[in-house]
């Protein structure tokens, strides 16, 4: 019988307003200084301050590096570990999407590991043997699940790709996942974020290191995404609809973690690197283009994926439910108002040859369900196109 593994946080907090457990949480813990760990346009819409009031209130000190982008990179992370070093500071609390929240890992991760400083030899499985300095993550986005995953992408500029680092070590002690701090997201982010973990849960599905507990998570995932992104991004202020996203992403992030994804993943991460496309609009404009190239190896499949996003399939052959799901999650992407071409993102038609061998390349595309070749990957980039 094969083993599997499930790794997961220790702890997470659900509920509109629950950062106020942060300061609670730092003592009781023994912490005695935080490094915050967020982005200019969080701290900028006062979203960063939200948090940052707990630990006023608390008297409890911080230095804060925000010196991070949508696709953070090598060079960021290096400055925020020497910033952090620099602080004297014996936690992390990262504030954000995933970007902030990957950095905090990488960051984490060289503190106690220091021979991976050069922060590139961290791509893929690294060997690393102590656990990241502690991690409490409060995200700001529904969307990557960085606080409940032990993956992290940091972009290399130098070789242009995203480098996919997956390590048992970064995973946060402690995830804070307040909606009220995603009530500020433009009706933009919440629709890209929202695709993202609704290709989170369909890859986590139909993976080929997908089983019955990473399946459970993954479709109750795709069930409350179908339900709640439509109404948080016609309403951004919709609390409810808002807690209803930060629980589904979440537990998507707890499957797809565990057991991989797929070629959607793969496929975009170019993008990311090559024209720093937002990580969730590329897979939102990608997913149903893969998901139709998918269909025949996971048909059993689709037809729950269909009945999760609340299509009726009784008297359908398994064709034509899985056709349901592909057009379900076509048509989601359209209503929460996703760019459907590649060329509306401005990617030039002269680089698809490159992205397809990066994307060939790629450590997410080995999980996908049907073998991928290099002519696959391009040609479904010319589709996309």
């Amino acid at each position: 019988m094969e083993i599997k593994r499930i790794i997961l946080n220790e702890m997470s907090y659900f509920g509109a307003g629950c950062r106020a457990v942060l300061a609670d949480e730092i003592k009781k813990r023994g912490f005695k200084k935080v490094f915050i760990v967020t982005d200019n346009d969080l701290v900028k819409f006062g979203v960063a301050g939200q948090v940052v009031a707990v630990l006023d209130k608390a008297e409890i000190p911080y230095e804060v590096f925000s010196d991070v982008k949508q696709n953070p990179t090598v060079r960021q992370v290096k400055l925020g570990g020497a910033a952090f070093q620099a602080s004297g500071a014996d936690v992390i609390v990262a504030i954000g999407g995933g970007s902030p929240i990957d950095t905090a890992k990488a960051i984490g991760i060289i503190a106690t590991n220091p021979q991976f400083a050069d922060v590139v030899s961290l791509e893929g499985v690294a060997d690393t043997k102590k656990k990241s300095i502690p991690i409490i993550a409060l995200p700001t986005t529904a969307g990557t699940a960085a606080e409940v995953t032990i993956n992290y992408v940091i972009t290399d500029e130098e070789n242009v790709k995203k480098m996919v680092c997956v390590d048992p070590n970064d995973i946060p002690v402690l995830s804070i996942v307040d909606a009220e701090l995603m009530l500020s997201m433009p009706k933009g982010l919440t629709a890209a974020t929202g695709m993202d973990a609704l290709t989170h849960a369909i890859e986590g599905y139909i993976t080929k290191g997908a089983w019955e507990m990473s399946d459970m998570f993954e479709l109750k995932a795709i069930e409350m995404i179908a339900k709640h992104l439509p109404a948080v991004v016609a309403n951004p202020q919709d609390v409810e609809a808002r807690n209803g996203m930060a629980v589904a992403q979440y537990i998507a992030g707890m499957g797809f973690s565990n057991v991989g994804l797929g070629l959607v993943h793969g496929m975009a991460h170019p993008l990311g690197a090559y024209y720093d496309i937002p990580h969730g609009v590329a897979n939102a404009l990608l997913l149903p283009i893969v998901m139709q190239y998918n269909a025949e190896s996971a048909l059993e499949k689709y037809s729950d994926i269909a009945k999760a996003m609340g299509v009726c399939i009784e008297g359908l052959t398994s064709e034509q439910a899985a056709q349901a799901a592909v057009d379900a999650v076509k048509a989601l992407a359209v209503k929460v108002g996703i760019p459907e071409k590649l060329r509306d993102l401005n990617v030039k038609e002269e680089d698809l040859e490159r992205l397809a061998q990066s994307a060939f390349n790629d450590v997410c595309t080995p999980g996908n369900p049907r073998t991928v070749t290099l002519e696959d990957a391009l040609e479904l980039y010319k589709k996309a196109f």
